[in-house]
């Protein structure tokens, strides 16, 4: 929004704002953020930053936690959701002795991967465009402890959830796609998201009612380079969520929130261009890829499983990576084909759309991260010449859960849980290291983390349906 403080203190002034709130994302994908009354907002904030404890929100050991927060005035946008006028800024993390960028703020890492593929030489741009799912219920409850563990989601949309309310139009399961008033309550508050986040400067293709009966919707935006997809993210989930709550209900993006019903993805369509012209386009080519683009594919399904641990890392993402419901399970692309890992769109097939969409990832990913991690995929690809028809990728444009069960085990499976994602990573991280993008010490640190306060801590605990088969 801003090219410089004094646009910023110009901007304050006129539009007279009371508090300067400032964002920042840890390691795992979670925002935080600390406010200022606007009159403390000043060159020395630019310049000195505000200081904070990294060791709090898990980025540094407690005995070296001091760090410091840059706003990037680039990303200054009004906050609809604060009673007194708020000009909210998205940050990046120094060290707070030196003011060198901080190695592991994900932001960082994000720029880092945008830095390398333009020295590298293979394009000087990439462009990419999340597509959003989530849930909104009308209430939600859920506790843990250690002789009960229940959830309970309403939904007056779903069959199970309208008869309380007497509105006599449920969807039926899996019957939400696209649908319209009366099924769809939902429009309005879409429409406000939308809304809100063109205010922000995120713009919107469209939203629309999803598959998922009890309040699935989607949000679309227009492709864009890495770092905006990564900032239009963040604003996404924060937007959808607040919004939602000012109405009285709760919206979620976790992958699998009901059983038997479609789960939340969030497929990263994604190009490469160079001079503004589209690396991926060949006229000639399967789905109008050209073998640059093919490269690509093979890189990101080589490193698919290694992938899935920065790009699906949750327990709760294995509950939605199940066959049946247009999600992946088999390392293959196609065109068209929403069971495939990665897909070619069939409307994307003009010089400046064609693209591909690598389908397994969900919004429990750090987006910055799973952005980086994509990319150095993809580049590695097309550096070691990988190509995915002669690795064993495909294309396959069949559906394979009519292929009887020996035909699809010819094709190789994704992980089918975190743990399984998080050693495919251990084994297989190389390509994260080119160009400095990620390090050791931050992998090594990403799977403890997942595998043990994750993982092992869903594993240990006894299942709610184990009472059902085994009490």
């Amino acid at each position: 929004m801003f090219e410089s403080l004094d646009q910023a203190l110009h901007y304050i002034r006129q539009h007279r704002i009371a508090m300067v709130d400032l964002k920042f994302c840890d390691l795992w994908g979670t925002w935080h953020h600390v406010t200022l009354p606007a009159d403390e907002f000043d060159q020395e904030t630019m310049h000195a930053g505000i200081g904070f404890d990294g060791s709090a929100v898990g980025l540094r050991s407690v005995k070296s936690g001091d760090m410091t927060l840059i706003p990037d005035l680039s990303t200054g946008v009004r906050d609809p959701f604060w009673d007194l006028p708020t000009l909210s800024f998205i940050c990046s993390m120094l060290e707070a002795d030196t003011h060198a960028d901080f190695p592991h703020d994900p932001r960082n890492i994000a720029r880092r991967a945008e830095a390398h593929l333009q020295r590298s030489g293979i394009a000087d741009e990439s462009r990419w465009g999340p597509e959003f799912e989530f849930y909104v219920f009308d209430r939600v409850s859920f506790e843990n402890g250690i002789q009960y563990a229940s959830y309970r989601l309403e939904s007056s949309e779903a069959e199970w959830g309208c008869a309380e309310k007497a509105y006599g139009h449920p969807i039926s399961p899996h019957g939400g796609y696209h649908a319209t008033a009366p099924l769809d309550q939902l429009h309005n508050l879409r429409a406000a998201i939308a809304t809100h986040l063109q205010s922000m400067g995120v713009p919107v293709k469209y939203h629309h009612h999803e598959v998922g009966s009890a309040g699935q919707c989607e949000i679309e935006t227009p492709m864009m380079g890495l770092l905006q997809a990564g900032d239009a993210t963040m604003l996404v989930k924060y937007v959808t969520r607040l919004a939602a709550r000012g109405v009285g209900k709760a919206a979620t993006f976790m992958p699998k929130p009901l059983y038997n019903e479609a789960g939340n993805g969030m497929h990263f369509h994604q190009h490469l261009f160079n001079q503004r012209k589209n690396l991926f386009y060949d006229p000639d080519g399967y789905a109008n890829l050209s073998q640059l683009a093919l490269y690509y594919v093979g890189g990101l399904l080589k490193h698919g499983g290694a992938l899935l641990a920065l790009t699906s890392p949750s327990t709760n993402s294995y509950r939605r990576l199940v066959p049946g419901f247009e999600a992946p399970v088999n390392a293959f692309f196609s065109l068209g084909n929403r069971s495939a890992a990665v897909r070619i769109p069939k409307y994307a097939n003009q010089p400046d759309s064609t693209r591909i969409e690598f389908r397994p990832p969900d919004a429990t990913c750090n987006v910055y991260l799973a952005l980086a991690a994509q990319l150095l995929a993809g580049m590695d690809g097309i550096q070691r010449k990988i190509d995915p028809t002669t690795a064993g990728f495909g294309p396959i444009d069949d559906d394979i859960f009519s292929w009887p069960a020996s035909q699809r085990d010819a094709i190789q499976r994704l992980p089918s849980s975190l743990e399984k994602a998080l050693l495919a990573l251990k084994a297989d991280h190389d390509f994260l290291l080119a160009g400095d993008v990620f390090s050791m010490e931050l992998i090594e640190r990403w799977i403890d983390h997942k595998m043990n306060a994750e993982f092992v801590q869903v594993r240990n605990r006894p299942h709610p349906y184990e009472m059902t088969l085994y009490f």
